[in-house]
């Protein structure tokens, strides 16, 4: 072969290998060191409990290279680590899983973050919230318990997860419609709520059913209604005679209040639409996993999933939702 040919051959050797390499696939993006997932709340609570359930599901199954750290900084009604996770602008290996603290946070206190600061990655479910009462109680309907209530003005006491938060909007709404007034007690999270019904230090909450099922099993609370517009999709019996689609609505009870609370994942500002779609994929997986369905029907949770566009929609009308609900109820910072 003349040397020509050879020369020739080469260029287009070299031609065929760049071409090959100008047309492999390019690796997704993948988190480089450990995740870290920040709660803005207490331990015990709902947000903890999934926070810590996709936590173990994404290492049981090995979903990521890099394992996931659970952080909560709950401190100032969560404005702690909103704002830490605002303060992480552009770092793609951190995440945030959000309650509706994500709107009352910054309306209540006037912390300097808004949900427009974060990227929005999914909406995994919304949770419900049911009225309970301590089973030793005569009440089974809401309306003997609220009329109870009405009876003695401002003596019986509604334990709730902080202040100007879901749990206490829930009970103005609750004084709204029906006239009745509580004394509120606002406590450090769920958990903690729970105990305090359970040892009557507390009337009455509206836990989320993660937060209470285990006492409810227990015989300890007994749940009254459910805040949605219908009843929660799970037939199987919770304790030897109900399940969670046995609780009626509020509203169907003639207390005509309803409330559902996002559970949302969320990465900080400036990140690439590479790395969102990490975590979207991520969380499909944790939701195909066995685990997922037998944790989301014992904490009765609506599986409404949403990404993109449809969950901005949502975000932008909870928002102002939040707002009206709360300037009513008079729990606005002052500006």
């Amino acid at each position: 072969m003349s040397s020509i040919r050879r020369r020739a051959l080469g260029v287009a050797l070299g031609v065929v290998a760049l071409a090959a390499v100008a047309s492999a696939p390019v690796a997704a993006w993948e988190p480089t060191k450990p995740i870290q997932f920040i709660v803005p709340a207490g331990t015990g609570g709902g947000a903890d409990q999934m926070a810590r359930f996709i936590q173990g599901v994404v290492s049981k199954h090995k979903l990521t290279k890099e394992p996931i750290i659970v952080v909560n900084e709950s401190g100032g009604a969560g404005a702690q680590g909103f704002l830490d996770v605002k303060g992480a602008k552009g770092d793609p290996n951190t995440i945030i899983i959000t309650l509706s603290n994500l709107f009352t946070t910054p309306l209540a206190t006037g912390a300097p973050f808004n949900w427009k600061d974060f990227t929005p990655v999914a909406m995994l479910a919304l949770d419900e919230f049911v009225l309970w009462v301590n089973s030793s109680e005569p009440y089974k309907t809401p309306t003997e318990y609220i009329n109870a209530v009405k009876a003695k003005p401002n003596t019986f006491k509604m334990g709730g997860t902080g202040s100007k938060q879901e749990d206490q909007i829930i009970t103005a709404e609750i004084e709204q419609q029906t006239g009745a007034k509580f004394i509120y007690i606002p406590l450090k999270g769920g958990g903690d709520v729970a105990v305090q019904l359970v040892g009557n230090h507390i009337n009455s909450s509206v836990n989320n059913p993660i937060e209470a099922v285990a006492q409810w099993r227990a015989g300890s609370l007994r749940p009254l209604c459910v805040f949605d517009s219908k009843r929660m999709d799970y037939p199987a019996k919770v304790t030897q005679t109900t399940s969670w689609h046995d609780i009626p609505t509020c509203k169907e009870s003639g207390l005509d209040v309803e409330y559902l609370m996002l559970r949302g994942i969320f990465m900080p500002g400036g990140v690439s639409q590479d790395q969102v779609n990490f975590y979207i994929d991520l969380l499909k997986k944790v939701r195909e996993t066995p685990e997922w369905k037998d944790f989301t029907e014992k904490a009765a949770f609506n599986q409404s999933f949403m990404t993109g566009p449809e969950f901005v929609k949502w975000l932008t009308d909870a928002e102002t939702k939040h707002k009206s609900l709360m300037e009513k109820a008079g729990f606005l910072a002052k500006k």
